[in-house]
């Protein structure tokens, strides 16, 4: 199973796709990842 990162976490740049939806959101280096802007989950994995 992929590892989970959650809203607010810093994962590193890169494109993560929610788990409950499949939206993807692509974050900077330093950002803190965002709600998914389609279903507000929290939770995420790196594509």
């Amino acid at each position: 199973m992929d590892h989970v990162v959650k809203t607010g976490e810093k994962p590193g740049s890169g494109t993560y796709v929610c788990t409950n939806c499949s939206q993807q959101v692509s974050v900077d280096e330093y950002d803190k990842l965002p709600p998914c802007p389609r279903c507000t989950n929290n939770e995420f994995v790196r594509k």
